[in-house]
């Protein structure tokens, strides 16, 4: 049984990774915040013993086994690097870091440290995409040509502020939405884009940061990948598209923290729908990166792919700065 530390008070947090933490048998032992108060309210509320503001404090417990960490994220590197060398275990919300260069650091040090440190990349553990990966590996609709993402939603209210006003706290559309769908194509095409070109914009909501964004990548085998990310599309609905020699797979409403819309595969034959897994995705999650602290198994989405999944956004954000065509910098990995 995993003891659990969660840095930040927040709501993914409640909403989902509390309940993922004790789902797979683990026991969340405090919670940290920098407002003494919220953390004891926090704390109570959730049924968790400690509310703190001190991360050293945190750490220092010797019956903890890993953090949590889903701050805003310019806090991740700073927090993640004092857990990894107290010798925790580290599940981070993505994107990993500010920089790439931090990223890469993070990991390194996790390896040194030898603890597991993984990134929250939630929608490859969704059944929905598992069963889109698994049926593109299998060749069912032949040599993939190409892939449309469409990840444009409204903001609720509650996730509002430092995502549309800070680009100090990594704030924006392409830090928020744009890992997540360079780290699906990712996972549903086995390889990492090459190149991108983007465009950005401020659209109703982004107040100095961009909050909606459209890009082309190109990827090694030379599929071709569009991609469409917002803030503020109030009645569109997300969905991904993987159109190959043999076939399409056409999936609605599978972007979102809760995938549970339709998927199709079309061929010559005609459509049939793809039946795939109803588990929590959360839950999914966290059951691998206990066995990977188990020491039998690897998480979901390790720290190399928060790297990458960062990279992709930091030329997605250089291409629409520049307007020219932008390598993605994998450092090395």
């Amino acid at each position: 049984m995993t003891t659990w530390g969660l840095i930040g008070a927040s709501t993914i947090a409640a909403e989902h990774m509390i309940g993922a933490f004790r789902s797979n048998g683990g026991q969340v032992a405090s919670v940290l915040s920098a407002d003494a108060e919220r953390a004891e309210r926090y704390a109570e509320a959730h049924g968790i013993t400690r509310g703190m503001t001190s991360l050293d404090e945190m750490l220092a417990d010797p019956g903890l086994d890993a953090v949590y960490i889903s701050t805003t994220n310019e806090k991740h590197f700073a927090q993640a690097m004092a857990a990894i060398a107290a010798g925790k275990h580290v599940l981070c919300e993505k994107p990993l870091a500010t920089t790439i260069g931090d990223a890469v650091t993070m990991v390194q040090a996790a390896e040194n440290a030898g603890v597991v440190f993984a990134t929250n990349h939630h929608l490859r553990h969704a059944g929905s995409h598992i069963a889109i990966r698994d049926a593109v590996r299998a060749g069912r609709i032949g040599r993939v040509l190409s892939v449309r993402v469409h990840h444009a939603v409204m903001l609720p209210e509650h996730l509002r502020g430092w995502r549309l006003t800070s680009a100090e706290a990594g704030g924006g559309v392409i830090a928020d939405i744009v890992v997540h769908d360079a780290d699906t194509v990712r996972f549903h095409l086995g390889e990492d884009p090459v190149d991108v070109v983007a465009m950005s914009a401020e659209s109703g909501l982004g107040q100095g940061v961009e909050d909606s964004c459209m890009s082309t990548w190109h990827m090694p085998s030379g599929v071709m990948v569009q991609t469409h990310e917002s803030f503020t599309h109030q009645y569109a609905e997300t969905g991904l598209q993987i159109f190959g020699t043999d076939g399409a797979i056409i999936a609605r409403n599978v972007m979102t923290q809760r995938p549970v819309g339709e998927v199709e595969i079309v061929t010559g034959a005609g459509r049939e729908p793809l039946p795939y897994a109803d588990h929590g995705l959360y839950d999914h999650a966290v059951k691998l990166f206990e066995t990977a602290v188990a020491g039998k198994g690897r998480p979901g989405a390790d720290g190399v792919d928060g790297v990458k999944s960062l990279a992709v956004a930091e030329a997605v954000a250089q291409a629409a700065r520049t307007g020219q065509r932008t390598t993605v910098d994998y450092r090395g990995f």
